[in-house]
């Protein structure tokens, strides 16, 4: 029994302290658990969230990933036909520069890295017309090579032929000329009956033959020319007149020269003489020569010239003169 009046300082039936810490670690336990099985739903979910997002990245992926192979396949069949139409001479320019157009705006589209479904959409629908148009490319080259084909092999033939031709031409040219040469050559005059009349010049206009050299005043040299095949025509003969001495008579101021022989060079003429040649008939030639000096004493020599070839000749004695002149 208690000897004091005073109440004791303890409430009256207290739990005990440790029943009051038990249920504090209980408490807190709990909301522990809560919070870890909140993290562990909140990571659960994220991961389902991340593993979602990475299959429609793949999936987005996937689905640009096979936008672009369509376009570099196109691509590749657009540049070789792009190397090839360069040989087409430009033909295809205008429908080349379309597919290039598009083709440029594909590819920058395809160069963002996230593309939205109308996007691909667009793409999908821009590729398959470049596909269309390359279709539409590549059965041009198909016919331009055809034709080319078609050119290449008629341009081979006619450069075949124009090779023959020039051939044939060069060769008829070559007969030409050898038959031009043939004909002038036997066209040239041939010449007959040629003469040399020396003349002593009379008072009263009248004329005699004579042989004495210092009585010649001229000679008279005649001859005929024709030829078969000669056609009508304006043209020269030339006469050179040899001295008894061998040298070429010529007086400049009368008429000489020079002209080119064939078959000598060149020579002096003493003159030339024109001719009007009618086809099929002979032409007479007369001509008489006087000179600036006497005649001298022994043979005069003639030499009849046309077309560069010596066609006759004929010489002629002057004599001296006798005792009584």
């Amino acid at each position: 029994m208690s000897t004091t009046n005073y109440p004791s300082a303890s409430p009256q039936n207290q739990p005990p302290k440790k029943d009051s810490k038990n249920l504090i670690i209980g408490l807190l336990a709990v909301g522990i658990l809560g919070t870890w099985g909140y993290f562990l739903w909140d990571k659960n979910k994220s991961d389902q969230q991340i593993n979602t997002l990475q299959t429609q990245y793949v999936a987005v992926d996937s689905s640009k990933n096979e936008l672009q192979k369509s376009f570099d396949a196109a691509v590749i069949r657009l540049d070789s036909l792009t190397g090839y139409n360069n040989e087409l001479e430009g033909k295809l320019s205008e429908k080349n520069s379309e597919v290039s157009k598009l083709r440029n705006q594909i590819a920058a589209k395809l160069k963002k890295e996230r593309l939205t479904e109308r996007e691909k959409k667009e793409l999908a629908v821009q590729i398959a017309d470049l596909n269309s148009k390359i279709n539409n490319l590549e059965q041009e080259v198909a016919r331009l090579t055809q034709e080319n084909g078609v050119l290449t092999t008629e341009k081979t033939q006619l450069t075949a032929d124009k090779e023959q031709l020039t051939n044939d031409l060069a060769t008829t040219n070559t007969a030409k000329v050898e038959l031009e040469k043939k004909v002038d050559v036997a066209s040239t005059f041939n010449a007959s009956n040629i003469a040399i009349t020396p003349i002593d010049e009379k008072s009263g206009g009248r004329e005699k033959v004579t042989e004495k050299a210092k009585r010649v005043d001229k000679l008279v040299i005649s001859f005929d020319v024709d030829n078969r095949i000669a056609q009508s025509a304006n043209t020269e003969v030339y006469v050179s007149v040899t001295d008894p001495e061998g040298k070429p008579v010529t007086v400049e101021a009368l008429g000489s020269g020079t002209f080119t022989t064939r078959e000598e060079g060149d020579k002096f003429y003493t003159f030339k003489m024109p001719v009007n040649y009618e086809a099929g008939k002979k032409a007479h030639i007369e001509y008489p020569w006087k000179q600036n000096s006497g005649f001298k004493r022994g043979n005069y020599k003639i030499e009849v010239y046309h077309n560069g070839f010596k066609i006759g000749e004929s010489v002629r004695e002057l004599k001296k003169a006798g005792i009584f002149g």
